[in-house]
Order: structure tokens, then sequence, then C-alpha cells
């Protein structure tokens, strides 16, 4: 009886450790690869899955197809509070009194420093890394500078007037609001800002380029004119979340033809075209005295 156990015993581990599977692996190992197999095939399908869902520009990743490419974008089509706008034109436009309202902040305050050069080229976008670089408040709340990113041409248009390139700087509260100011752009002098990343725009996807000896002054990229428009809207890209804090100054600064077409060549058309407002004020920040444009 004891050597039959022993027997057992011995038929048991030669099954599981040395046993031969289907395709000659060891029992134990051919468990192990069905099962990472069958995680391959998952991920396989995942694969596929990202693959259709990446978003393009143009074609059928294009932004009319945005919402269809994947389940976790669907406010690019059915949401009521989509950006970029069309901005209407302040100057000489109907300013009312506004109330205080939480989406259109009464005090913006700009606490910026200096970050190193260090932009990447993510295949949509040159986006330069603004960790460190500062923060701002907005009625006391405050929002951390992340990355600051552009748009050839510009996303917002005001009264239909497109400009040759647009910045956001994006910002994000300890609680996870996000917050982006947008700087127009028109065609003018050099832009001093810009000048130190244009020297070394990397031309391919994923690709750096970093000089760690030179900083930039977030301060540079914005307008003297600290008046800015301000709505709720959205992420102008997939997944287009909304509930972004939207601050577009309302006065461009200049960048040279030459800076235009740099970009441009790279990224020609990385603009999400205007979307509806769907009811939503625009309202115009003077100097703290909220006004809403009519």
């Amino acid at each position: 009886m004891k050597s039959r156990y022993i027997f057992l015993a011995i038929l048991v581990f030669f099954l599981i450790f040395v046993r031969i599977g289907p395709d000659k692996q060891p029992l134990s190992q051919w468990i192990k690869s069905t099962s990472s197999h069958h995680q391959q095939q998952n991920g396989h399908a995942a694969d596929d899955s990202h693959a259709v869902a990446h978003w393009s520009y143009d074609g059928e990743g294009g932004p009319a197809h945005w919402g269809s490419l994947s389940e976790g974008n669907t406010l690019c089509d059915a949401g009521k509070k989509q950006s970029p706008v069309d901005l209407p034109v302040t100057e000489g436009a109907c300013l009312l009194p506004a109330l205080i309202l939480p989406e259109a902040p009464m005090v913006l305050a700009r606490h910026y420093g200096s970050v190193p050069v260090n932009i990447i080229n993510n295949g949509h976008t040159i986006q330069l890394d603004g960790n460190q670089g500062g923060y701002i408040t907005l009625d006391g709340l405050r929002y951390d500078l992340l990355q600051i990113h552009f748009h050839s041409p510009s996303e917002h248009t005001v009264g239909g007037k497109s400009y040759p390139l647009e910045a956001h700087m994006v910002h994000k509260s300890a609680e996870g609001g996000l917050a982006v100011v947008g700087v127009l752009m028109e065609e003018g002098a050099e832009n001093a800002f810009l000048k130190p990343m244009w020297q070394g725009l990397p031309a391919k996807a994923d690709q750096h380029f970093i000089q760690k000896d030179a900083t930039l002054d977030i301060n540079a990229l914005l307008p003297g004119d600290e008046t800015f428009l301000t709505l709720s809207g959205s992420l102008t890209t997939p997944p287009c979340s909304e509930d972004v804090r939207w601050l577009v100054m309302n006065t461009p600064v200049t960048l040279s033809a030459q800076q235009v077409k740099q970009f441009a060549t790279l990224h020609p058309g990385s603009n999400r075209p205007v979307q509806p407002l769907n009811g939503r004020a625009v309202f115009v920040n003077q100097a703290g005295t909220l006004w809403m444009v009519k």
C-alpha cells in the first residue's frame, strides 16, 4: 500500500512539473504560457481598440469621429460645454455687469517662475514641461501649471477671426479641477519666449529637446494686458472632458512668420473646429471687474 502511494506521488509530480503539454512544454510551463497567451489576446484586443481609438486631426480619426472612437469619448459628440468656441469681440461690445459665478472668476493671480527648456513632440503638438513653473489662483483656489502646448491655427476664434497659433497653459488643482489659460498669437515680431524652444523643435513623435542650462520665464508668454475672456468649457482633445475653466487672454502676443512656419510644418491643422456655445455666457474680466459680453 505504501509503495502505491509513493507511486501516485511520483506520478502527480511528473504530471505537474515534468509532463509534457500539448506543445511539448513541461505542463507547469504550459499552464503558465496558456494563461499568458490569454492575457496577450486580451491585451491585443485592447491594443486593437487603442489603435482604433487613436485620434488625429483629419481622416477617420479626425474631430468629426472622436466621439465614436471610444466609449470614453462620448462627450466629444454629446457634450454641451465643448471647447473651443468663437469668442466675442470685446472692443465696442455691450458689457453688462455680471453676477459672481463659479465659472467666471473675479480674481486671477499669477505666480509663475522659470522652467528649463524641456519639450516633446507628442505626435499631436509640441509640449513644454511646465512642472515647477508656478501656479495661478482663481478666487483663491490654486491651480498648478502642468504643461504648455500649442495649436496651429488657433482653436479659439474671435469674432470669426482665426490666429496663426494658440498656446494652452494647462493647470490642475489639488481637487483635480482643470483651468486652461489660452494665449492667441498673431504674426508680427519674433516671440522671445518661443525662440529657445523653436531652435530645437523635435521633428518626430516622442522626440525630446532639452536644454537644462536654458530657462524660460513663463510670464514672458503672456501679454501685458491682463484682461481675459472666461467661460466653462472642455478639453479640446479626446476625451473632451467638460467643466474646464477657460481663461483666454484678450490681447494677442506676436510671433514671426518664420516661427509660424516652423510649427505649422510639423503640426499643420492641429486645431479642433469651434463648437457651439449652447447658451453659455462669455464673461470678460477687466482688472478684477467681471462683465458679461452681449
